[in-house]
Parts: structure tokens; C-alpha cells; sequence
């Protein structure tokens, strides 16, 4: 069973999202601040946590949820009201393993949870446009661009699909190989990257000019 916390300043926004969960909710939380203790406390599979929240943002937990090792496996899915949401580069910076508009379809939102805690990537269509948009129109900054160097040409190849939204079936199909060798390439280079899951592997991939949107 995938544990589960939510947080969010509005109780009735928890309330709807507890409704909709079949998972086990273990806490709730209505500030940053109280979602990190819940967090120590419980050490729940995913963390669902609004971005503009009183005492302590969204952004700033996840931060610092993302910095310390013993909650490493807490998979950190920020929620905003807007697709389009302009904290959307800062959560995912800040160690975010996604997100998530909250007028997502229930069936959708039951499906992106369990995606979360998988530690597959997981951004909502339009947040991928933008982020792409954002990081295909900048130079890539040197120290991102180098640690291109430090990938194998597989491990490049895995990365590159997995930018393009491939799940690891999908990579090990493409590539010929098994879904765990894929798994196994994607694990690697988030090692040698230092990156916390897959979605910060998406901005490293478009950051860094190894993939660029299709089309473009």
C-alpha cells in the first residue's frame, strides 16, 4: 500500500484529495513547516504538497526534504492551481519528483501518485511544454553541459528517451535491451548526475542540450 501525505492550507482541498485516494493517507499537513515534521514522523511513499502555503512555501520543504538522506525515498509531488505555474523550474530545482494541477481528472491523479511513487517523473503535459520551452530557449550553463561527460553513450541514449517521456518498457523496447538494463542505465547516470529522480534527469537533459524538443 503506498503511503501517502497531504498538504495544503485549505482543509477542504485535503478533504477532496483524501476522498479520492484508495492508498493509505498516513498525515495531513497545512504549512511547510508542519509537512516536514509530518514527514520525519511518518515517512510516507509521496508527499503531495501545495507550492503558496503559510509559515513555510512548498518549494522551500521540498528543499529541504530533498537535502536530507534519511528521506531520500519520500518522492516530494508539488500541486498548483495553474499548469503554467511560474514555480514550476524552482520546485523541480528544489528536488521535486513532480507536478500536478489540481484539476486533474480523478482517475489521472490515482495514476500519478502511483507514477510518483515508482520514482518515474511525473509533469503534467503542460508543465513539460514549458519547461522545455524555458530551458531550450537558454544557453546551457557550462558545469550543466559538462556533466555530459561523465555518461556513458547508453546511459546518454537512456536519458535522452527517458527526457522525451519513455518509461523504461518503452526505452528498453526502443534500445533493444530488458526493462532492467534500461533501469539499471537510468539509476546510473541519476548516480552520476546527483539527481534526486527522473524529472530532475528531464530538466538536466534539456538544460544541458542533450535532447531538444521534437520538431524543433
Amino acid at each position: 500500500m503506498i503511503r501517502v501525505l497531504l498538504v495544503d492550507d485549505q482543509p477542504l482541498i485535503r478533504s477532496g484529495f483524501r476522498a479520492l485516494l484508495d492508498l493509505e493517507v498516513v498525515a495531513e499537513a497545512a504549512d511547510g513547516a508542519e509537512c516536514l515534521a509530518r514527514v520525519k514522523e511518518h515517512l510516507p511513499d509521496v508527499a503531495l504538497v501545495d507550492i503558496q502555503m503559510p509559515v513555510m512555501d512548498g518549494i522551500e520543504a521540498t528543499r529541504r526534504i530533498a537535502a536530507d538522506p534519511d528521506l531520500a525515498g519520500v518522492h516530494v509531488v508539488m500541486l498548483t492551481n495553474y499548469g503554467m505555474d511560474e514555480y514550476v523550474f524552482d520546485a523541480l530545482r528544489a528536488g521535486a519528483a513532480g507536478f500536478l494541477v489540481k484539476d486533474i481528472l480523478p482517475e489521472d491523479f490515482l495514476h500519478s501518485v502511483r507514477v510518483a511513487a515508482r520514482g518515474d517523473a511525473l509533469l503534467a503535459p503542460a508543465v513539460t511544454r514549458t519547461l522545455i520551452d524555458r530551458y531550450v530557449s537558454q544557453p546551457p550553463p557550462a558545469s550543466t553541459a559538462g556533466g555530459l561527460e561523465q555518461l556513458t553513450d547508453r546511459e546518454r541514449e537512456t536519458v535522452a528517451l527517458a527526457a522525451h517521456g519513455l518509461s523504461n518498457d518503452e526505452i528498453a523496447r526502443r534500445l533493444v535491451i530488458s526493462p532492467a538494463t534500461a533501469k539499471t542505465h537510468i539509476n546510473r547516470a541519476m548516480t552520476k548526475l546527483h539527481a534526486r529522480d527522473r524529472a530532475q534527469l528531464v530538466v538536466f537533459a534539456y538544460q544541458s542540450g542533450l535532447v531538444t524538443p521534437r520538431g524543433a
